[in-house]
Parts: C-alpha cells; sequence; structure tokens
C-alpha cells in the first residue's frame, strides 16, 4: 500500500526511528523462535496477536516478520526433491527490494490499519475507524503480487472502534489464502473475545536496562548516560525511556524522591510548586508523565515492602527512601491498596476535568498521610 508520509504517525515514537525504520529487535528472542519454528513447520497461523508491555519492540517485531515473509518464497512447503530448505533467522538484508519498498510504505502485498489523518480537524483521529477498516476489502480485491503472501500489520487492535473491530473479526473468521495479520495489542483483554481465540499469542516481554540502552541507540535516539537508572525507571519500555528523556522524566522522578524524603513531615510550599508546574494546556503531556511517574513511586515502594529487596536505584536516594517508608510487606500491602485507591482517583478526576494542580496535590496529601501512618 502507498501511504503519504509526510503526515504524523500515529504508531512513531517522539525523537525515535518508525519501528518499520529499525531493523534490530531486542530482548524478544523468545518471540523470534517461536514464529520461526511455526514457519519451518509449515504450520504458520493465519493471525498473530502481539502483546506486552507498551514501548517493549512489538510494533519493531511485526514489521520485522512483515518483511521476512514478504521477501520469503511463497511456497516453502516440501517438493518433489524433499523438504524446503528452513529459515534460520528472520533477518533481512537492508539491500532486498521488499526492505526498500516498506521502508517507502509502497509495499503493495502490505497493508497497515492503524489511525487515520483527520483532514477537517488536522489532527490524527482518536481511534481506528470502521471506514479504515473497511479498506481491507479493496487490499484483498486485487490479487498478491507474483502470487504471493499478503500482510496485514494493525497497529494497534487496542485503538479500534467497536465496528472496526467487528469488520477485523469477520477477515479473522474467513482469512483470504496465503494471508498472515500482525495485530499489535498493549492490553489484549480489552479485545474482543473472539479476536483473542481467532489468533496466536506473541508476547513481548520487558528489557532489561542493557536492553533497553541498546534499543535507544537503534531507534535513533541520544546514547543514555546510566542505562540501569533509566532502565528502572522505565520499566523495561524503549517508548517509556523515550518519553523520560523527551520530557525530563528523570529530573521530575528525582523531584518527586526529594520532597517525599521529608514525609511524614511535607513540605507544602515544595508540594505546590510540584503541582503548579504542570498547569497549562502546553504542559499536558508533563502533566501526563508526572501522573505516571507518581503510580511508578507507589508501586516501587509498594514492591519494596512486600519483597524487601532493593531494586535497582531509580534516582539518588530513591533506595533509602523506600525502605525506610516500606520496611514490612503490612506496609507493603498499604502502598498497594494506596496505589489501587489513588489510579482510580486519577482516572475520575481527568474525567470530569479537574484542575491539574488540584489533582497532584489530592495525591501528595494522600501520600503523605499514608507515610505517617506505616511510620507508626
Amino acid at each position: 500500500m502507498s501511504i503519504d508520509t509526510d503526515l504524523p504517525e500515529p504508531d512513531r515514537v517522539q525523537g525515535a526511528l518508525h519501528p518499520r525504520q529499525t531493523t534490530r529487535l531486542f530482548g524478544q528472542s523468545e518471540a523470534e523462535t517461536a514464529f520461526l519454528t511455526a514457519y519451518n513447520s509449515q504450520r504458520l497461523h493465519h493471525a498473530w496477536l502481539i502483546t506486552g508491555p507498551r514501548g517493549v519492540g512489538k510494533a519493531t517485531l511485526a514489521w520485522k516478520l512483515a518483511r521476512f515473509l514478504l521477501a520469503e518464497p511463497a511456497d516453502n512447503g516440501p517438493s518433489m526433491f524433499g523438504d524446503a530448505a528452513k529459515a534460520s533467522s528472520l533477518d533481512v538484508s537492508g539491500d532486498h527490494p521488499v526492505a526498500h519498498r516498506l521502508l517507502a510504505l509502497s509495499e503493495p502485498s502490505l497493508f497497515l490499519l492503524r489511525r487515520a489523518w483527520d483532514e477537517k480537524t488536522k489532527k490524527l483521529k482518536s481511534v481506528i475507524t470502521v471506514d479504515e477498516a473497511r479498506k481491507l476489502r479493496n487490499f484483498f480485491a486485487l490479487s498478491a503480487a507474483d502470487g504471493g503472501r499478503r500482510v496485514v500489520i494493525v497497529d494497534t487492535a487496542d485503538e479500534m472502534n467497536p465496528n472496526a473491530a467487528n469488520a477485523l473479526l469477520k477477515l479473522l473468521e474467513e482469512p483470504p489464502e496465503r494471508t498472515t495479520l500482525f495485530l499489535i495489542s498493549h492490553q489484549p483483554s480489552r479485545l474482543l473475545p473472539t479476536i483473542r481465540s481467532r489468533c496466536r499469542e506473541l508476547r513481548c516481554n520487558s528489557l532489561t536496562p542493557d536492553d533497553t540502552a541498546s534499543a535507544l541507540v537503534a531507534a535513533g535516539a541520544v546514547a543514555v548516560e546510566n542505562p540501569a537508572q533509566l532502565g528502572a525507571l522505565a520499566a523495561g519500555s524503549v517508548g517509556q525511556a523515550l518519553r523520560l528523556i523527551n520530557l525530563g522524566g528523570m529530573e521530575i522522578y528525582q523531584e518527586i524522591i526529594g520532597l517525599f524524603s521529608s514525609l511524614p513531615r511535607l513540605d507544602k510550599s515544595r508540594a505546590l510548586r510540584l503541582a503548579e508546574s504542570v498547569v497549562g494546556k502546553a504542559k499536558e503531556p508533563r502533566f501526563d508523565l508526572l501522573l505516571g511517574l507518581m503510580d511508578m513511586f507507589l508501586s516501587r515502594t509498594a514492591r519494596f515492602g512486600a519483597t524487601g529487596e532493593p531494586e535497582t536505584e531509580a534516582v539518588n536516594g530513591e533506595a533509602a527512601l523506600l525502605a525506610r517508608l516500606a520496611p514490612t510487606p503490612y506496609s507493603g500491602r498499604i502502598w498497594a491498596e494506596l496505589q489501587q485507591d489513588l489510579g482510580a482517583r486519577v482516572r475520575h478526576g481527568k474525567g470530569v476535568n479537574l484542575d491539574p494542580a488540584a489533582l497532584i496535590l489530592d495525591m501528595v496529601f494522600k501520600i503523605d498521610a499514608t507515610a505517617a501512618k506505616t511510620a507508626a
């Protein structure tokens, strides 16, 4: 399919190459091996659900698999001369014609289903609409090039509205011959059960700090000074690591740790400065990141209390603070309950457009009260 590459792409992370431009995949050897084994056994499923945390390389894997399938001979089954040679790797040379066409989004045997550009609002649509899904009919109405395979990538399946999901389901129920679909999903539990049941799952795992740093370099991001700390805070997600780099997330988390280091004697003026730093339309990305980092702090505090084992310190002073706030499994449970409670309050607050500063202060005061409770 041919796409206008000058428009913003919904599946590209700011500050990084698009997944189709990233040829190296880190930390997902199990998923790669599972697919290659299925391919070599001539039992290749027609639909694959690629799952895992956000930003760990699911889209990069989907493009790698698409590149491999479209570059390989269409018939890899046994012949009159014996079994076909088995593929030993999913890698495809960058000089291959298929690789060039995929980079330019001009490969006629590939269909990319993703959120479209809205000419009226001059923004990307918030969901994948049924109109986009129906374009698959025209794609399959055309004969595959040279009678070969056809590949569909859905990035992400989570963003389909109900009508688009039902349109895709019909395709999964009666898939065209020599067609392979790759559905990328951050939260597969939200998909229709009938969609999940017709796909074979490929699970992608969180990356190690070293793999995170290597993937950042491969994606075109700057080299990381302390990959262990960034990897710890990004929870093994390259996408989250890029957000932290782009929005100064490490500095924000350092400020959170500094603010809470005095608990249960909260520095209210410092808390107010933190809350006011995310006020304004232009600061919405920073606001969302701050909410995510507060949730991460609660998660790491609860986990420390439950295990008693220190994690890689994300910023200076974090380890000592977690040890003081969550010294026992009981205190860990208290922090875990607070994380759930504040998560629900944040969802409600954003749903009713609560003032960002008020929402942050509410979270900070709840954390302060919990610190006093665990100290007692």
